[in-house]
């Protein structure tokens, strides 16, 4: 169990390390780096949701012939659904929105900002844990080797989103340190949706393909409805598309390198 928690704790250390670039800088994000790191990001986790959750789960039903891809699309179906509830029944502002979204409640712009930073970790921490599960349960189609680089995966992309987060703030107006504590607090709810999925994944195991799937939707949920639009705000640029193609391959050679 001491590797799983050091494995879900990985990709807190990312946004843990990237909340802690407010300390350092001196100048607030560039809107094209931003949109450079959203890019990233989106890249990192379109490509860990195939090579680290639909295929494992599809390989996982193989037994079902034909319709091995099932349980890959009902989970993936499942993610979306539930991600797109939290979207409707959590209050919450994206950056560079002055419009929030869910229900209109009188909460500071600041907590709507990180928690829809938090609705974003939720998939990712639940990637992280379905697949620490999978391995745990001694299932033959993930590896440690696996695992470790998802968690790292996501930890590199968690990076930039730290700083994404914490950086705007601070040029709001708020102290650096606690601009810091901010962009950490959003990373909190991922390994606790990690711990949560290890756990439940353990009283089901047989749900495991679902499971992978259920991520894997959840993450492109947010990559289509957040990630995309961000790193296409502004004046028209191809950045965004690079630095995602840069995610998405570094993900891919990291999953084939290494799982």
């Amino acid at each position: 169990m001491d590797k799983v928690i050091q494995g879900i704790m990985i990709p807190f250390l990312g946004t843990v390390l990237g909340s802690g670039c407010v300390l350092f800088l001196k100048n607030k994000l560039n809107a094209m780096v931003q949109r450079a790191l959203v890019g990233f990001a989106a890249g990192v986790m379109v490509a860990a949701s195939v090579w680290s959750l639909l295929i494992p789960s599809m390989d996982q039903a193989v037994h079902l012939g034909h319709l091995a891809f099932m349980p890959a699309v009902i989970g993936f179906w499942l993610g979306i659904l539930f991600l797109l509830f939290l979207d409707r029944t959590i209050p919450h502002l994206h950056q560079g929105s002055d419009e929030p979204e869910g229900p209109k409640v009188a909460i500071k712009k600041t907590t709507m900002l990180v928690l829809a930073v938090a609705i974003h970790n939720i998939p990712e921490g639940m990637a992280v844990g379905v697949v620490y599960a999978g391995w745990r349960a001694g299932n033959e189609t993930i590896t440690m080797a696996g695992a470790l680089t998802l968690a790292i995966g996501i930890a590199i992309q968690n990076f930039p989103e730290g700083a994404i987060i914490s950086m705007p703030l601070w040029a709001e107006g708020m102290k650096k340190r606690e601009a810091f504590l901010w962009g950490v607090l959003s990373g909190v709810v991922e390994p606790l949706a990690a711990l949560l999925t290890v756990w439940a994944a353990g009283l089901i195991v047989p749900a495991l393909p679902y499971l992978l799937g259920f991520a894997a939707g959840a993450m492109n949920y947010v990559v289509v409805e957040e990630l995309i639009p961000e790193m296409s705000q502004g004046k028209h640029s191809n950045l965004g598309t690079i630095f995602f193609t840069i995610g998405f391959t570094l993900m891919l050679a990291l999953d084939v390198a290494l799982g």
